[in-house]
Parts: structure tokens; C-alpha cells; sequence
């Protein structure tokens, strides 16, 4: 049956309101999402292919079914939509692909003498949370003022408490030390309350406050306590100077700017909060070449606050075909009144036209980048024989200490460079059934797993989740491991080569094996060979990061932790003292009442919970 028929099935019973519809092919993937003030009429549309574009009539011929959701108002189907979108992530839909979550600052309100630290994620901490900031950096650079203007801790709180004289930031007068009394609870609060204030863009007040304190203190000669408030005073007004962007009286807003070029488009999201900027970073939304500048703007909107606060003025670029309704939607969102505005001329503008520029520059770069890396992804086919350059390159890896706490991984790169998000870790779970540090073992485990899944979850590989070229971190003997698994699943269409580093483990005298091939050696100054360099240490730096992870809750989850009386301070004195867990349950009662903090009886206590009473 035809889509624009199975489409015309389901026109007598779609209500004339507003709501969402999806489009399913035939394996149940959703095509593309949308959203209508009057669903039946938009949903009418799709009925007559030969009206519609090219793109849009070959996605009506591959439906199969349909599904909706009516909703009360438009900007609620508007809400809906983005979040299908960021859900399902439809071919066919305007894609936000890089959808990190935003760093904030948390001012902790759960201790006598608070911290302020960076924080990512849910915010299940007590205290405030001020941002987003476009990045780490920003935030890093706002809590090094914090530190130097306000004095306040950074420490956890098991450091804090096991702290008996000051550490070096107090030496360098970025702490006041209350760890160790240096500074007494309500002269602490105080600084906190500055702090703030300061965050919420009260900056100038504070600093009068302290040019004035400065000025007490060296009428009444006491000159080292001024010097502290000049200290302070000069790390507030050096922040101030390094604002990029003359705010333009904006408190609260994000700037929007989208540029087009070559069937890409840019966009630059500048962030203002409290008066002052908190960054800026670069998207490139996913979309068709025919799509203009406002409809991709439109779109990133929608999709760019699922799940993130929103300011009270959204700035753009270009003037929205929906500007009412993104507002409407945006403020059901937050809750309170959201603005999106066009602005036409002056100071507004001019942040505009600056974001602007940025994001010009960044599609720049992003389209040279991209052309270097076609030239050499043609370079890498050239080198090892392949059909054509790759579009999809999966580089495994493993890592472990002895076998323990074994991890493999698997990063991807492409015409677009490193694709982070199909990074994907694999925890070896055949250890017991092989040699321990069996690298040829966990590597066969990692790719059964993998391409056994691959097959079974896109047989027709038509997600583009199959590679072109997988590349193994060792030599002949992960490509023996590789050839072998693909033997055994059937397949016979994907190119596989291993990289070894030269003798002595000599960067730029690496030998790539391929099968049924002598091993090639390239040039040490060849771009290629750089290039595989880059692919192989992503993939070990990955797979490093992992195993590290893993041993680490290893180690926070251990057989101590059912001990009773063996709190975390005990639990890292026997860690520290025997190595291993292992090491604690084989050890006898003397030993472990050589641990400092292990007493007579809790050493017993200890023995007794691994090996009875006996």
C-alpha cells in the first residue's frame, strides 16, 4: 500500500485540533515528526506526493503507519514535538545533534561553611545553581574569581574534615581556611552572601562594599587586612574586563545567531546571566540542503530547551515563521513569561551581529576542518587498498591491570571527525573463562558482542551503524582475532586492519597489518600515518578512562563496606595499608590491628566477619 493511502486511511478520524503526528516505516522507526493547530488539515497535505518536495514525497512512500496525540494548544503540540524529536531523532526532521548538558555553579547550602563547586547533571544537591555556563572553561574561570574575591572552599566535605592545618590554596589566598578555624561561621556567611550576590549580578554593590572596607583598614593602619580587600577588589574587576560582549542591559537572555553556507548551517548560543556573559558555544543542526536560515532557527529552538532552564529574552537572529508561538511555547516551558525578540537595531543588535560573526567564523572552520578530513579519510583508502573513503571507522581497544577489572572499547570517527556520542565501553565478562590478561580473548569478546548485535539489531544495515573500517589497537594477532569472529559471523564486507607501534614502542615507525597483506610502514611524516596515530590513542585514552572508572567503584564497593563499624575513613586505612580487599579478608589479627584507626577489637571484629568465630 502506498503512504500518501495509508496516510488518506487515517484523515476520518483525525479531530480537527491541535496535536503531534508521527510517521513509522516498516520496521517501526519513526521518519519524521510534526506538529499542527488543526491536524487533519495539516496531516490532508501529505495525501498529494506530486505537490510536495522531492525529499518530503520519498518519505511519504516509505510510511507504513501513523500515530497522534492531540493536545490542548498549539504551543503545547510545539513542546511536544521537540521532545519526540530529541526522543526519536527522525531522518527526516531538523536535528540538534550535539545535545550536552550545561555546566552550572552550585553555591551548597548542606554544611556550616559551604563550598562552591562545578556541577553537571541532575541537581539533587542542596543549595543554588547559578548558570548554564556555555562550558567548562567559563565556569572554571568564574570559580577561580569566586575563589580569589571571595575566599570560599572548593575542598570535599571529607577533606575538609580531616584537614589539620591550611592547604596550599589559603598559602596562595584563594581560601580563608575555616577548615581550620581560620575564619569563624558568621565572618564565613558573610562571604558566602557576597559570593552570592556577586553570581546574581550585583557585582558593583560588592565591590563598593570592599573599596570601602580597603579604606577603613588603611585608615586605621591595618595594612595587610587592606592589601586582602585589594587582592579581592582586583579579581572582581578583572572578570568585569574580560567580558567579550557589552551585555547591552541584558540580565537574563541567550542570543540565538544561525549562518548558512554550502547547505550548512552554524549557530552560535550566547549565554547572559546576572549582567554578565557565561559563554558561547557552536551548534550545527542536522537538515536538508533546501531548508532556510529562520525554519532551522525555529527548530533549534524548540529542541535547545527540552530539559534546560530558560531565560526570560531569547534574542534571534532572524525573524522566527512562528515567533508567537515559540514564545508561548517557551513560557509554558518555564513556567513564567518568555520573550523571543528580532531586534532591528541598536544595542540589541549589535550582540546580534556580534554573535553573528562567530557564528560565520565557526562554520569557516568547521567546513575547512571537514575538507581536511575528507582529503585524508581518501588518503587512509588509498593506503590500505579500500573501495572508497570511510564514512564510519570503529577503533577497539582494552584495558587492565592483570586481567582485573578488564574493559574494552570502541570509539568512532568519521568525515566529521570524532563522533563521541556512538562511543560505546564494554565490561569483559568471560574473564573467568580465559587466561587473565588474554588480550587476544577480550578483544574476540568485544567484537562477537558487538557485530553480533549489530546483526541482529540492523540486519540491512540501513541505520548506519555498520563501519567501513574497523582498526585494531596490536598487531597480527588482533587482526588473526578479527578475521576469525568475522569468518564466523558471515561477514565478509568490512575492511579491518591492526596498527602496532614500531620497536621499543617507537611513535611514527608503526606497522598496519591488513589480511592476506605484507605489513605496511608509512612514512613518518605522512598525514595518514598521523592520522591513525590519532585514532589509536582516542581509542587507548577511552578505553584507560574506563577501566579507571570501573576499578575505582570497584574500590568503593567492596567487601568492606558490610563490615560493621567500618566507616569510609577505616575502609581507605586498610585499602591503603594491604592494596586489595582480597588482601584485608587473607590478613590475620595482628596485621590488621597494625592498621592505624584498626583497634584490638575492631581487628577481631574484622577477622571474625571473613572467618567466623572459630
Amino acid at each position: 500500500m502506498k503512504g500518501s493511502v495509508i496516510v488518506e486511511s487515517h484523515l476520518k478520524t483525525l479531530p480537527g485540533s491541535p496535536g503531534v503526528y508521527r510517521m513509522l516505516d516498516v520496521k517501526g522507526d519513526v521518519l519524521y515528526v510534526g506538529k499542527a493547530k488543526n491536524l487533519k488539515k495539516r496531516v490532508t497535505a501529505y495525501t498529494r506526493p506530486e505537490r510536495l518536495p522531492v525529499r518530503i514525497a520519498r518519505m511519504v512512500s516509505q510510511i507504513v503507519s501513523m500515530e497522534f496525540v492531540t493536545t490542548h494548544t498549539e504551543a503545547e503540540a510545539l513542546l511536544l514535538e521537540a521532545d519526540l524529536i530529541k526522543r526519536f531523532r527522525p531522518r527526516y526532521n531538523i536535528l540538534l545533534r550535539d545535545d550536552k548538558s550545561f555546566p552550572f555553579i552550585l553555591l551548597a547550602s548542606d554544611h556550616d561553611f559551604p563550598r562552591v563547586l562545578k556541577h553537571r547533571g541532575a541537581k539533587k544537591t542542596g543549595g543554588e545553581y547559578f548558570g548554564p555556563f556555555a562550558s567548562v572553561w567559563a565556569v572554571n574561570e568564574t570559580l577561580a574569581v569566586l575563589q580569589r574575591a571571595f575566599l570560599l572552599r572548593t575542598c570535599t566535605d571529607s577533606v575538609f574534615g580531616s584537614r589539620t592545618r591550611p592547604c596550599l590554596l589559603h598559602q596562595i589566598k584563594r581560601c580563608s581556611a575555616p577548615c581550620v578555624g581560620r575564619i569563624g561561621k558568621e565572618d564565613y556567611a558573610e562571604l558566602v552572601a557576597q559570593a552570592r550576590a556577586f553570581l546574581r549580578g550585583e557585582s558593583r554593590r560588592i565591590q563598593k562594599d570592599l573599596a570601602q572596607r580597603m579604606q577603613d583598614a588603611s585608615d586605621s593602619l591595618e595594612f595587610e587586612a587592606a592589601a586582602v580587600y585589594r587582592d579581592r577588589i582586583q579579581a572582581l574587576t578583572r572578570i568585569q574586563g574580560h567580558q567579550d560582549v557589552n551585555p547591552a542591559g541584558l540580565q537574563d537572555a541567550d542570543v540565538l545567531a544561525a549562518h548558512q553556507a554550502g547547505g550548512q548551517t552554524s549557530i552560535q548560543v550566547f549565554f547572559f546571566r546576572a549582567g554578565r556573559s557565561f559563554g558561547n558555544r557552536a551548534y550545527f543542526p542536522n537538515h536538508a540542503n533546501d531548508e532556510d536560515a529562520p525554519a532551522v532557527l525555529e527548530a533549534f529552538v524548540g529542541q535547545f530547551y527540552v530539559g534546560k532552564p530558560t531565560p526570560r529574552t531569547v534574542l534571534t537572529s532572524h525573524a522566527l515563521p512562528n515567533r508567537s508561538l515559540v514564545a508561548e511555547a517557551l513560557s509554558i516551558h518555564a513556567g513564567r513569561k518568555v520573550e523571543v525578540v528580532f531586534p532591528r537595531r541598536g544595542a540589541k543588535r549589535s550582540v546580534v551581529e556580534y554573535a553573528l560573526t562567530n557564528a560565520r567564523e565557526a562554520l569557516g572552520r568547521r567546513m575547512a576542518e571537514s575538507a581536511s578530513q575528507r582529503r585524508l579519510l581518501g588518503g587512509l583508502a588509498q593506503a590500505l587498498d579500500l573501495d572508497g573513503p570511510p564514512e564510519r571507522i570503529e577503533v577497539y581497544d582494552n584495558s587492565h591491570v592483570s586481567g582485573s577489572h578488564a574493559m574494552g572499547a570502541m570509539i568512532v570517527a568519521g568525515s566529521e571527525g570524532f563522533m563521541k556520542s556512538q562511543y560505546r565501553k564494554f565490561t569483559i565478562r568471560g574473564i573467568k573463562e580465559f587466561t587473565p590478561g588474554d588480550d587476544y580473548a577480550m578483544m574476540r569478546e568485544v567484537l562477537e558482542r558487538r557485530f553480533s548485535r549489530a546483526r541482529k539489531e540492523d540486519p540491512d544495515r540501513d541505520r548506519g551503524l555498520w563501519p567501513d573500517l574497523v582498526v585494531l589497537d596490536g598487531g597480527k594477532g588482533q587482526l588473526g582475532v578479527a578475521v576469525e569472529v568475522f569468518a564466523d559471523l558471515g561477514i565478509d564486507d568490512v575492511a579491518v586492519a591492526a596498527i602496532a607501534k614500531g620497536p621499543e614502542r617507537n611513535a611514527g615507525r608503526e606497522r598496519v597489518f591488513l589480511p592476506g597483506r605484507p605489513a605496511i610502514e608509512l612514512e613518518p611524516k605522512d598525514p595518514v600515518l598521523y592520522y591513525l596515530q590519532r585514532l589509536r590513542d582516542e581509542a587507548h585514552r577511552f578505553a584507560v578512562g574506563a577501566h579507571r572508572a570501573r576499578r575505582s567503584r570497584a574500590i568503593e564497593r567492596s567487601t568492606l563496606d558490610g563490615i560493621p563499624g567500618i566507616g569510609a575513613k577505616r575502609k581507605k586505612a586498610l585499602l591503603h595499608h594491604f592494596g586489595s580487599a582480597k588482601a584485608v579478608q587473607e590478613a590475620g589479627r595482628a596485621d590488621l590491628e597494625a592498621v592505624e584507626g584498626i583497634s584490638h577489637a575492631m581487628a577481631h571484629k574484622i577477622y571474625d566477619w571473613y572467618h567466623g568465630d572459630s
